[in-house]
């Protein structure tokens, strides 16, 4: 046995056990730190703006830089991931978090709050909490949809203690003394990468299928590339082998950290994608608006932090709920609609604060819009998982979330302008619920057609060769026989 299968063989059995779980539980800080710690950027949304004379549409460019840098910086964590693992990843990303809020203790304006607390703390947690994310699609196969809803029970927690702990220490120290304390609590990140241990390459473990095939007329190229004639030759034939060759090698670097092909050619995942990044548009407004609109309509400031808290607590219990739930059998294959629904019941949840503004409504609303985001938290990366390949994931993951992330920046910026023009936050939660209700609905009714058309398709072909690789079919996180491949990247749980 090579030392290649033997390391293969280590990781599966290392797999749903043993140090897996000291994973999952450095998984769940990590999302309260990173995806957790954007809940409580609304506390700080009426202080920055008398500090700044800024308008809602400019301040809200804080937080939506920060969460849009979060999602999308998916390409670059892909490639650290692949060439220094989950664990170096985790720790620079904490190392950037942590600089970013410190620096932005000491801004003098609202645009250099984009760089530091925008751009560098949003970096850092992206590296931070998609290395998280991959590393738990490879420690769990059993309990995989388990293992993802208890992770985002980190985001729960983040929910409910960052809004509490903002708006005690902004009452008692000030703003730029909160975000220096921050950063030192953001570098517990540094922490949990520290646990995630270290991953190999088993590519001697991967079977000869798996690797990668030359393409037709690569070995041509090369000779015709070291023949050594000059590249000015009358033929201009050198120049132009040459740029082929640069052509291909960008194709190819897209193809591995971004994943066009897949999107090109997976038509589940091109729905999901679209639906998704839609989706964002209005996901993020109540997150932003909630604290604010409260306040406006005279809840003391207190009790409008504690409405994030709110979702965050009843969070705590549902998600994992939600991932039990789904993960029964009778949802294989069925999980996406579980996603949609819960969507449209987000949607339809924001017309409760255009109804009233009293402090008891407000708790009704955050009451059932928890209930829904638990179900899209505990789904959002299940379902992926399931469109895609786990050996393609983290290339998946990378495309999926720089798309989203482009909705995420201009989506509260936007609404907020015309908040300064109309003078009305209900648009806040009126554009909420027109873009989750609408990407609810397009990601049900086109998974259903497309069901539709894969059993008819398979109908036609009774007898003819298996689907192909990236036609859309949810696998099932039941463990299969050990003869199923391992993906390309091992993770081993000896140093």
């Amino acid at each position: 046995m090579s030392q290649g299968e033997a390391a293969g063989r280590g990781a599966a059995k290392s797999q749903d056990q043993g140090w897996a779980w000291m994973v999952l539980l450095a998984a769940v800080m990590l999302q309260g730190l990173t995806l957790g710690f954007t809940s409580c950027l609304g506390v700080f949304f009426t202080d920055l703006q008398h500090e700044f004379q800024a308008s809602n549409s400019q301040t809200s460019w804080f937080p939506s830089i920060m969460v849009a840098v979060l999602h999308g910086g998916g390409p670059l964590c892909s490639i650290l991931v692949k060439q220094f693992g989950c664990r170096f990843a985790v720790m620079l990303g904490g190392l950037l978090s942590g600089l970013g809020m410190v620096s932005s203790s000491f801004c003098k304006s609202i645009s250099q709050l984009y760089l530091t607390a925008g751009l560098i703390t949003g970096l850092g947690s992206c590296f931070s909490f998609q290395a998280g994310v991959t590393v738990l699609g490879y420690y769990f196969v059993r309990w995989r949809t388990l293992a993802n809803a208890m992770a985002s029970t980190g985001v729960s927690l983040g929910f409910t203690l960052w809004p509490l702990l903002s708006q005690y220490l902004l009452d008692e120290m000030g703003w730029r003394n909160t975000f220096l304390i921050f950063g030192g609590i953001l570098l517990n990140c540094c922490v949990c990468g520290a646990i995630m241990r270290p991953i190999q390459l088993a590519s001697e473990s991967l079977p000869q299928s798996a690797k990668p095939k030359e393409e037709p007329g690569s070995r041509a190229e090369e000779a015709q590339l070291s023949n050594g004639a000059s590249p000015y030759h009358p033929t201009l034939q050198q120049p132009t082998l040459v740029s082929n060759t640069r052509r291909t090698k960008c194709f190819q670097m897209l193809q591995k950290y971004l994943a066009f092909d897949i999107f090109c050619e997976n038509k589940g995942y091109q729905i999901y994608t679209i639906g998704v990044t839609w989706m964002m548009m209005g996901f993020a407004l109540p997150h932003v608006y909630l604290v604010p609109y409260a306040t406006h309509n005279g809840v003391e400031e207190r009790k409008a932090a504690l409405l994030i808290s709110i979702i965050g607590f009843i969070n705590i219990f549902i998600r994992p709920l939600t991932g039990l739930l789904s993960g029964h059998r009778v949802f294989t294959g069925r999980r996406i609609y579980l996603f949609s629904l819960a969507v449209l019941l987000c949607g339809l949840s924001n017309f409760i604060c255009v109804i009233s503004a009293e402090f008891s409504v407000l708790i009704l609303y955050c009451i059932i819009l928890s209930i829904a985001m638990s179900g899209i938290g505990a789904l959002v990366f299940q379902v992926l998982m399931d469109v895609v390949e786990m050996d393609r994931f983290s290339s998946a993951l990378g495309l999926f979330t720089i798309l989203e992330s482009i909705t995420l920046l201009i989506g509260p910026p936007l609404t907020g302008l015309l908040v300064d023009i109309t003078s009305d936050f209900h648009y806040v939660f009126y554009n909420s619920s027109f873009f989750l209700i609408s990407a609810a609905l397009f990601m049900g009714f086109s998974f259903c057609a497309l069901e539709k058309k894969n059993k008819l398709r398979e109908a036609s072909k009774a007898c003819s060769d298996n689907p192909s690789r990236y036609q859309y079919s949810e696998t099932s996180t039941e463990p299969k026989a050990e003869s199923q491949s391992p993906p390309a990247f091992e993770y081993i749980t000896s140093i």
